[in-house]
Order: C-alpha cells, then sequence, then structure tokens
C-alpha cells in the first residue's frame, strides 16, 4: 500500500477522518477532501502530525468542476489516484409524502451523483495503472428505513453502481464495493435520529453485538477492501452493522 494515493471524500469528520486515518497509516498519501477546508486541513495536519502525508483539499462532490479540479491537483501534485473512498454524503429526513422535491435533488447530487462525478475523474488513472479500488458508502437504509425516502435511494442506488461498475471495471482490475455501516457513533447520526440521545441504550439493545459502531470499526474494513488482499472481491455490500441487518428490528 505504500506510496498509492487514495482519496477520501467527506474526510472532515466521523467515518471519512476515521478511513482517512486508517489509510495513512497503512502508508498511502491521502487527499483529505470535504466540502468544508476547516475541517480537511484538521485532519490532513492530524495525519503529518504522525508523519503520515496528507493533502486537504475543499470541493463539493456535486458540482463536476469542483471534482475534475481536485483530482486534477492531486495528479499534478502526486500522481493518479489509486483508492477512492466515496464518503460524502447527507441525510433529508421526512416521511413521505412530505418530501421536497429540493431535498430529493440536493440528497440524490451529493450522495449518488458525487460518487460518479468522483469515479469518473479517477478511473482513467486506475485503468492506465491495471490497478484501483472504488469503495461507496452506503447504508443500512438502502433496506427501508422510515423518514429516509431521499437518503434510502441515494444509498441503494450507490449498491446498483456499484454492481454494475464491477462488471464493467473489474478487467481493468478495479474492483468496486459497498459498506453499508448501520448505527455508528458520529455527529451525523446523532443530529438525524433525536431519539439517540435519550434511547441510546433502546438502539443498543437491538443490536445483536450490544454496542453501537465506531468510526474507526468502518475505517478497518474499508482498509481491507483497499489492500491487495481484497483483490478478489468485487460488486459486494458489505453491511457492518453489528448484525442488525440480519433481524426485523426498526427500533432505531
Amino acid at each position: 500500500m505504500a506510496n498509492r494515493i487514495a482519496l477520501v471524500t467527506g474526510a472532515g469528520t466521523g467515518i471519512g477522518r476515521a478511513t482517512a486515518l486508517r489509510l495513512a497509516g497503512e502508508g498511502l498519501r491521502v487527499a483529505v477532501m470535504d466540502i468544508r477546508a476547516s475541517s480537511a486541513e484538521d485532519v490532513a495536519a492530524e495525519i503529518e502530525g504522525v508523519d503520515g502525508q496528507a493533502m486537504a483539499l475543499a470541493a463539493d462532490v456535486s458540482d463536476v468542476v469542483q471534482v475534475d479540479r481536485t483530482v486534477g491537483v492531486i495528479r499534478q501534485h502526486w500522481g493518479d489516484v489509486a483508492v477512492l473512498v466515496n464518503n460524502a454524503g447527507i441525510v433529508k429526513t421526512a416521511a413521505f409524502p412530505d418530501v421536497q422535491l429540493a431535498d430529493w435533488q440536493q440528497t440524490l447530487a451529493v450522495n449518488l451523483t458525487g460518487p460518479m462525478l468522483c469515479a469518473r475523474a479517477v478511473v482513467p488513472g486506475m485503468k492506465a495503472a491495471g490497478w484501483g479500488r472504488i469503495i461507496n458508502l452506503s447504508s443500512r437504509a438502502s433496506l427501508g428505513k422510515e423518514e429516509r425516502t431521499c437518503y434510502s435511494a441515494s444509498k441503494a442506488g450507490l449498491i446498483g453502481v456499484a454492481r454494475t461498475w464491477a462488471l464493467e471495471l473489474g478487467p481493468l482490475g478495479i474492483t468496486v464495493n459497498c459498506v453499508a455501516p448501520g448505527p455508528i457513533e458520529t455527529a451525523m447520526f446523532a443530529g438525524n435520529n433525536p431519539a439517540y440521545v435519550h434511547e441510546r441504550e433502546k438502539i443498543v439493545r437491538s443490536v445483536p453485538m450490544r454496542r453501537m459502531g465506531k468510526p474507526e470499526d468502518v475505517a478497518a474494513l474499508i482498509g481491507f477492501l483497499a489492500s491487495d488482499g481484497a483483490g478478489f472481491i468485487s460488486g459486494q455490500t458489505i453491511f457492518i452493522d453489528g448484525g442488525l441487518s440480519v433481524g426485523a428490528s426498526r427500533s432505531w
């Protein structure tokens, strides 16, 4: 993994931050991309503070001009991206049919169009190298969750495109997979699950492993999928939710 280049979107906080730190710890040079420049800079500084190599980049994944420019900067300074982690995402909650069209469009733009734009920008370099890893962050909500029409549609869409990309890009030496987290202790999860603060123990009891997940749990899985050891895994969706997706619980 040493000296390979990784691009992690939404890397300023939560799972994205943990993933950037994990990949840097495994020797990759990490492009830390976030819509908030200060967050990207903080994580890049954190990586450099432990002798890793990082580059902070501020960009909106739903903007094709910004995505192409950002990948161009990475290529100019370091070279072609070998590992893409499509982590950036937003959540808009509403019961159907109270879903606002603007929320639907924005969620799909960030959560689904963004990963497509990022993948399209980096695949030529992966093709030239004959090696690449694309990892999409889906969600347990892709299986269905109340008040998540926009979010579940976007996350299920990521699974569909990953399967299609795996078929098309496999002959080029590029694997494509999805990681689908369940309840992970992040600010985003807490902010979009109001009951979390008061009913955390209820949520924990619904998880067979009897605990919330941590960003580092997800980062560890991503780290493996980004490695040479995962070279024969492609087109798959791995749920990382302590076994929650196996049952029928909907308590969170």
